[in-house]
């Protein structure tokens, strides 16, 4: 939370008697008491208002005047208000901040109270628990969690209060530490914006978010809520159930704990606002492909380097109609999935949409009408579903029989729920073109309420009486003068002048007619210096409905509109069914889309441990370049054969690309999509592992080097022989020799260590590296191609077999608009060094360093039993057999049987 002004001391606590303290400021004080940590909105009239250090706070980040009121003699206290008819945006400015915010409402009726009025707090608006529209991202879930953590067990919750998803889960590692990292994991792939736990939980841990999701906020909660007897009491409660069984909790304590201390907070904060949540979902992590947040970020798959969605996976992918499916897509592509037969499950979705043009396009035509489903249904739960929300979810139904034909042919697809009577009985009772709220009694179409009908046509007629009685009235007097009026404080009269009134008295008198011209049923209302105002019985009668019209037609169209809220609320569990299966044809088609616009192709999978890549693309810079502009490469691994790639070449030269390349083209296959290629055989990964780039943690204190150092420890310790791991530039912030012995040590162990046999691609500017293709028989190397035409160079962007002895720094930096003096001076070093006075070059040592000094073959002799002079055993003897690790004995026997094969 970011760090706040400061505070503003209350001068309530220095008042020497309780009566300097007037009421209103007793009872703000005693709602803050019970929400000492969050801004507390206090409704005051048209306003909420905030004091003290709220105030402070609150004017600083809306920026807003801070003033101050009177709170009783001698008190004045800061003071910072927004009008109650904006608070929304003004919340969700709090809301980005960091902040909390308690809406305090007048919950009496001030006309009616004789004193103070009665004021509570509604609900507490947290970042996870924002309910309203424009405060929302309509593509993304908006999931507050919740962890328990015991030693090497985890149990994690997470609830989406807009969507009603409730999900639980429980976690296990080797080590504390490794099982915060994967609860991290977890975390960050459900996109979790607040974490709730318990105050008792590790404050060192807490202090120490290296495992968290950036941008977390942190809510603290009592200990006692996360017992294992209060949370299963909360959950039975909720749920109205008498066993946890049916949510698949048993033997699931850590789970069951994290859900239970979820679900309190959210009723603590919601108060009487969660009934849609209203089922538990356990699921297991097994079948899901582990991504930690530095593959996340280096594959840039929900946001680019620069931290924009444009330019990443997702905004390549994402064409989806409807907010369920932008939400379903950000899910799958967090979750790549590890079971051949649910992938080939959606790949053939995908492959009947790209056949099938028709009904694809049928279908993306329908969905531009659908809304969100899943948002609408469950404001209609909770009772806040305006009445435009209504007319969206009625047009979204009339959709689903253009579906249901569809959803037939789809492979995959379950049927879609009958939801035609939800959209027949929102035709009948919501109006064309409805307000955007109650009160008007224009909401509830005519024919649904006979009530509401009735009084209609009496407040009609009442102003269209009213509306003709000038006319009437001047004919029944015969004063041609006679007006009608209204106003707030004596309401509707008929004014008749005095000479008026004296001309038609003498009129008729003259005709022989009574003297008074005024009927008997005019009652004086009101005298004026020259003129009378009257009124009658039946105009009185009809002002009073006329003029509580609007209030009875209120409060006649909320009960009407309650009804038809509780038939939504009613029918619920089927149109969530359905919002589901939208949500699933929409990804599938957007897919299928995709594929055909940027001719991917489907992947070919098997368990087995090849990856086979042909003419493969890199699908968000091919998006970015436009069609035809990108250079497509192959690529082949093999765990048998070809485990582990040593890609040499100069800078922007496009080797950073290629290595993301491959991995997102294995990414993509595992979560149902087409691919870039023209072909693509996938032998299903595990996980996948990147190490591309690094940079300092100031906050941590820890340098490029040890932050490149901690995530390859992280890689080596948790990859295995299933696994995909992408390196680039191992070693490269420390000095030269450090950096290549690393990198070397590294290759070694990934290609030697039994547990690993890791598929790697390894970038490295080290190319004295692509000497252990010829040591270590699953290496191979591959270098970007360059065209060089006198001092010209051409970077090709083709991966190509074989090695680079170049790295071309210097004509990057040319490139880069670096003075062409530095460059001149830069050449003329560059030569100097490797021409240096030795006639030995720096790489000649550091490539002579990794080939281990070995004497030349050419100049030994034949190799006998116990010939001496054999540099295969001339080797062997030097060898200090007890110093090695099994894994560097094994380097060792490759070495030995390099130089034997060559002698």
């Amino acid at each position: 939370m970011p760090e706040s002004k400061p505070t503003v001391r209350s001068t309530a606590g220095d008042a020497p008697a309780e009566e300097r303290i007037v009421p209103l400021r007793r009872q703000y004080l005693d709602i803050k008491q019970r929400y000492p940590d969050v801004i507390l909105f206090f409704r005051l009239g048209d306003f909420y208002e905030t004091f003290e250090n709220d105030a402070v706070i609150t004017a600083g980040v809306l920026d807003i005047v801070l003033t101050s009121r009177e709170m009783g003699k001698g008190h004045r206290v800061p003071l910072a208000g927004i009008p109650y008819h904006a608070a929304e945006g003004y919340i969700g400015k709090l809301i980005a901040a960091g902040h909390k915010v308690a809406v305090c409402e007048q919950i009496g009726n001030p006309a009616k109270s004789k004193g103070l009025v009665e004021r509570d707090v509604t609900r507490v608006v947290t970042p996870g628990t924002v309910t309203e529209a424009s405060m929302l991202d309509a593509n993304r879930n908006n999931f507050i969690g919740a962890i328990v953590v015991e030693g090497t067990r985890v149990g994690i919750a997470a609830a989406d209060i807009t969507t009603g998803e409730f999900l639980t889960t429980e976690l296990s590692a080797d080590s504390d530490d490794a099982a915060l990292l994967a609860t991290g994991r977890e975390l960050t792939r459900i996109g979790a914006v607040e974490l709730v736990l318990s105050d008792r939980f590790d404050d060192g841990a807490i202090a120490h978010q290296v495992w968290l999701p950036d941008g977390l906020t942190m809510s603290p909660t009592d200990d006692w809520h996360w017992r294992v007897d209060r949370a299963e009491e909360t959950l039975l409660r909720h749920f109205k159930v008498g066993s946890l069984d049916g949510f698949g909790l048993s033997g699931m304590p850590l789970a069951t704990r994290a859900a239970g201390g979820l679900l309190k907070y959210l009723g603590d904060t919601q108060r009487s606002q969660l009934a849609q949540i209203q089922t538990l979902s356990t699921y297991h992590v097994d079948g899901f492909m582990p991504l930690d947040d530095q593959t996340r970020r280096n594959l840039e798959l929900t946001e680019s380097g620069r931290g924009e969605r444009k330019h990443s996976l997702l905004a390549v992918l994402d064409q989806t109609r409807t907010p369920m499916g932008g939400r379903l897509l950000r899910r799958w592509l967090s979750q790549p999935l590890l079971d051949r037969g649910a992938i080939e499950a959606r790949l053939d979705g995908v492959q009947f949409f790209v056949a099938d043009g028709l009904a694809r396009g049928e279908l993306r035509q329908a969905l531009r009408s659908i809304g969100d489903i899943e948002r609408l249904v469950n404001r209609a739960i909770i009772g806040t579903i305006g009445p435009r929300d209504l007319a969206t979810l009625r047009a979204s139904l009339l959709m689903m029989p253009d579906l249901r034909s569809i959803v037939g042919q789809v492979p995959g697809i379950e049927t879609l729920s009958d939801v035609s009577d939800v959209a027949a009985m929102l035709d009948r009772s919501i109006t064309d073109e409805p307000p955007a709220v109650l009160g008007r009694g224009e909401s509830i179409r005519p024919g649904f309420s006979p009530e509401l009908d009735g009084h209609r046509v009496r407040a009609r007629e009442a102003r269209e009486w009213i509306a003709s009685l000038e006319r009437t009235e001047r004919e029944r007097t015969g004063i041609r003068t006679l007006k009608t009026g209204y106003n707030r404080v004596f309401g509707y009269y008929l004014e008749i002048t005095a000479a008026a009134l004296a001309t038609a008295e003498r009129d008729r008198a003259a005709a022989g007619q009574s003297a008074s011209a005024l009927p008997d049923d005019y009652i004086p209302k009101q005298t004026l210096a020259n003129a009378t105002r009257y009124f009658t019985p039946q105009l009185k009668e009809f002002e009073t409905i006329v003029l509580t019209a609007e209030e009875t037609l209120a409060s006649i169209e909320a009960d009407a509109y309650r009804r038809v809220i509780a038939e939504v609320a009613g029918a619920s569990g089927r149109m969530l069914e359905a919002a589901r299966i939208v949500a699933q044809l929409d990804v599938l088609s957007t897919f299928a889309d995709v594929a055909i616009e940027q001719q991917y192709v489907r992947p070919v999978l098997n368990e087995g441990t090849r990856i086979e890549i042909e003419r493969g693309r890199h699908p968000t810079i091919e998006a970015l370049l436009g069609p035809g502009d990108f250079v497509p490469n192959d690529a082949l691994l093999d765990a048998e054969a070809d485990q582990i790639i040593i890609l040499t070449g100069p800078n922007m030269a496009g080797k950073s690309s290629w290595l993301r390349q491959v991995a997102l083209i294995v990414l993509m296959a595992q979560i149902g999509s087409y691919v870039p290629a023209d072909r693509a055989t996938i032998g299903l990964v595990d996980r996948i592992f990147t190490r591309i780039g690094a940079q300092d943690d100031i906050a941590s204190g820890q340098s490029t080097f040890m932050i490149e150092m901690l995530e390859t420890a992280n890689i080596l310790n948790h990859a295995t022989p299933r696994s995909l791991v992408v390196l680039d530039e191992i070693g490269r912030g420390t000095s030269t020799y450090d950096g290549l012995a690393i990198a070397r040590a590294v290759v070694e162990f990934i290609h030697n260590a039994p547990r690993l046999g890791c598929k790697t691609l390894f970038a490295t500017h080290y190319h004295e590296l692509t000497e252990l293709a010829e040591i270590l028989p699953r290496v191979r190397t591959y270098r970007m191609d360059v065209l060089e035409e006198g001092d010209r160079v051409v970077f090709l962007r083709q991966v190509v077999p074989g090695s680079a002895d170049r790295s071309y720094g210097i004509h990057v930096a040319e490139l880069a608009g670096i003075p062409k003096a530095i460059v001149r001076r830069a050449t003329e070093v560059l030569l100097e060094l490797e021409s240096g006075a030795t006639g030995f070059s720096e790489r000649d040592h550091r490539r002579s360093a990794v080939r281990r000094a070995a004497p030349d073959p050419s100049t030994t002799v034949q190799l006998t039993m116990f010939g001496s002079e054999n540099p295969a055993l001339k080797e062997l003897q030097d060898i200090d057999v007890e110093s090695l690790t099994p894994i560097e004995a094994l380097t060792r026997l490759f070495e030995l049987q390099r130089i034997a094969k060559s002698s």
